[in-house]
């Protein structure tokens, strides 16, 4: 595996018309951005806790990481290792004690509890430049216009391997 590139959560976005979750992690410091389609459970659950949002009632992604907590563990991170078959792979690492686990994950699952840790995420570096999308400067509207457009044209199945 190469190295981590830290990333930051942008947010989730819909893609139109299937009206398909993304979410849409950024290169810290960088211009490239890696779209990965969600499931609407884990998008609700992302937002909710990326805008600070408490529910009634916790969610799986609460349950998980009370768990976590209950054990004595932390969440040190998590990082989207690989894209194969047109689906995204990541690892949850938690530090119990002297001990690391590496917890393989879906991205949604892993990033859903990260934001509830403030647990940082990362991407492999292979990974971001085989499937990041770069945009110059983050802060130029036709840039972040012609984003838009990419993301209401591409399909998941484009970033299938051999696509």
């Amino acid at each position: 595996m190469s190295e981590s590139i830290p990333m930051d959560l942008v947010g989730i976005r819909v893609e139109l018309p299937t009206n398909t979750p993304i979410m849409l992690l950024r290169e810290k410091g960088g211009d490239r951005y890696l779209p990965i389609w969600i499931g609407t459970p884990e998008a609700t659950a992302i937002a909710l806790a990326h805008d600070g949002i408490q529910t009634k009632r916790p969610l799986t992604h609460d349950l998980v990481t009370s768990l976590i907590e209950e054990l004595g563990a932390t969440v040190d991170g998590v990082v989207v290792t690989e894209l194969r078959g047109g689906t995204f792979y990541a690892d949850l690492t938690v530090s119990v004690g002297n001990k690391t686990y590496h917890i393989s994950s879906r991205p949604s699952d892993a990033v859903a509890i990260a934001v509830r840790t403030d647990a940082p995420l990362f991407a492999d570096k292979d990974l971001l430049d085989e499937a990041g999308v770069h945009i110059q400067d983050h802060e130029d509207e036709d840039e972040i216009e012609k984003f838009k457009e990419f993301l209401e044209s591409v399909d998941p199945t484009d970033f299938e391997a051999g696509s």
